[in-house]
Parts: structure tokens; C-alpha cells; sequence
């Protein structure tokens, strides 16, 4: 993982999040997240194509320029992402592991919400639930890293270990949409990460994946779209612990990822730029 190309895309995309907030300043990902209010922030001279219901027409009368008021959003917004770990996420392309481009993109809210003023709550749905405190900035992300570390999914320099064979997730699907169900319950904005390998009950992931405030996104690698082979992946069974061979290629004919109802990111894509438009 390069934390220097990680803060080199979020210098570059910043601008881009924040280029209407002049009017009012919505904070990270203004059109999916949204805080408790509005407040005042400061006037400033109209120009052309701001929002004219702004306009302090008291102050404008007494002064030879037209102002309008400006406002920031009260935050106080938490950010869930739901980590699901599999063994499926140790292949990739060209030496870039899934796992490593979802680390990747974790570090990116991190630091993106020390810009914003949010907190990243991690979830690490592996061989046991792993809850990170809410953190923002390079404080989360060093504690999100440490973690994956103790796992054992990273070696001291971060690189993932692509030979990891220990126990990846004893998690149950109703579980982990019991989890989920909880966290949207409590009005929390949901971000999952994960191939979605391991989904079966299609049924009850169905129920979630409509909420405004669930963000499902499924990191997938060409080999995972490639259909003129067969690709059959062994696993282990997180319920029942025994080994069973997946077929990667026939979820793509299920209604489930049919009706679209997630993002897709690619492994072999500019990631980090697509995770942020998609999710934008």
C-alpha cells in the first residue's frame, strides 16, 4: 500500500468535492451524507449564479454591493464501512490484491474525513468482529493498518501476504445483515467492501441494499468477469468450517447482482478516483 499516492488523490479530488461551497459547505460527500443543520458561516458579495434565496437583502440596502449569506452544515456524521474479508480477495491483476485496494480505499476515507471534519468507524468482519474506534485522519488510518497487522493479512512494511491460509471469516450471512440492519436502524451511513464471495441469502441482503443510507460497493478483479473459462475458487464454509469450491462465474447471472443495486470497483481501474464519483 503507497500512503504517499493515496494523499496525492485526495489533494487531487478535494477541490472537486468541495467546488460548491461557497454557498454552503456540506462536508464530505454532501449528496449522500447529511448533517443535523445549517448555520451561519459568513456574507459574502453576490456574484452571478448564486442561489439568490441567500441574498441578505437588510445588509444589501445599506451597502453598495449585494451579499449573501453563507452556511456551513452542522456534521455529525459517522461513517460505518463494513470490512467482509474472504480468501477470494487475496488474487487481483498485475500484483494488485483486492484486499489491498479495499485497504486502499478505507485509508482514503480516513483521510479525507480529517478534511472534513467526519469520523470513519471501521468494521472488520474476519474470524472474529473487529469494532476500530471512530477516527479520521492518519490516527484511524495507523490503527485500522496495526490491526490488519495483528490479523496477520500484512507484513511490517503493509504489504498485504498473499499466502495467508489461517481463518479468514467465521461470520454467518444473517450475521453480518443483522449487523448492517442495526447500524441503518440507527441512521449510521453504511459503506460495505468486499467481492460479495461469500453471498448466498440473497433475500436478506435485498432487504438493506435499498436504503438510502447503505453504500455497497464490490471489488472485483478481470478474472471475476472473465466467463470463458471456469473458475472455481476453494473456500472455507464460515459456518460450518468445512472446504467447499465456489463457482465465481454463475453469481453473475443472479437477480442480485442483475438488478445493479451496488458499485462496482475494479482492481485493474483508477480505484480511488472511481470509489469517490461513484459514491459522490
Amino acid at each position: 500500500m503507497n500512503l504517499k499516492e493515496i494523499e496525492r488523490v485526495v489533494g487531487m479530488i478535494q477541490s472537486q468535492i468541495f467546488r460548491n461551497s461557497n454557498a454552503y459547505s456540506s462536508g464530505m460527500l454532501k449528496s449522500h451524507f447529511r448533517g443535523s443543520g445549517l448555520q451561519f458561516r459568513e456574507h459574502q458579495v453576490y456574484v452571478p449564479g448564486d442561489d439568490v434565496r441567500f441574498i441578505d437583502w437588510k445588509l444589501s440596502a445599506r451597502s453598495p454591493n449585494v451579499y449573501i449569506k453563507t452556511f456551513e452544515e452542522e456534521r455529525n456524521v459517522e461513517i460505518v464501512v463494513c470490512v467482509d474479508l474472504s480468501h477470494t480477495l487475496l488474487y487481483g491483476f498485475e500484483g494488485k490484491s483486492k484486499l489491498e485496494a479495499m485497504i486502499e480505499i478505507v485509508a482514503l476515507l480516513y483521510l479525507l474525513a480529517a478534511q472534513t471534519h467526519d469520523l470513519v468507524r471501521v468494521v472488520i468482519w474476519g474470524e472474529k468482529t473487529i469494532n476500530l474506534p471512530p477516527k479520521r485522519g492518519k490516527e484511524g488510518l495507523t490503527i485500522f493498518i496495526s490491526s490488519l497487522e495483528k490479523l496477520g493479512f500484512l507484513d511490517e512494511n503493509g504489504k498485504v501476504l498473499l499466502n495467508y491460509s489461517g481463518p479468514m471469516n467465521t461470520h454467518t450471512e444473517i450475521q453480518k445483515v443483522n449487523q448492517v440492519k442495526a447500524l441503518l436502524a440507527r441512521r449510521k451511513e453504511v459503506i460495505y467492501l468486499g467481492d460479495l464471495s461469500l453471498v448466498k441469502d440473497k433475500a436478506g441482503w435485498g432487504k438493506i441494499l435499498d436504503k438510502k443510507n447503505m453504500h455497497c460497493f464490490r471489488v472485483y478483479s478481470p478474472v471475476d468477469k472473465n466467463t470463458d473459462l471456469p473458475f472455481l475458487f476453494k473456500a472455507r464454509n464460515p459456518a460450518t468450517g468445512k472446504s467447499v469450491v465456489t463457482d465465481i462465474k454463475s453469481r453473475d447471472d443472479d437477480p442480485l447482482f442483475l438488478k445493479e443495486r451496488f458499485k462496482e470497483i475494479g482492481v485493474h481501474e483508477r480505484y480511488l478516483e472511481k470509489f469517490v464519483k461513484e459514491l459522490v
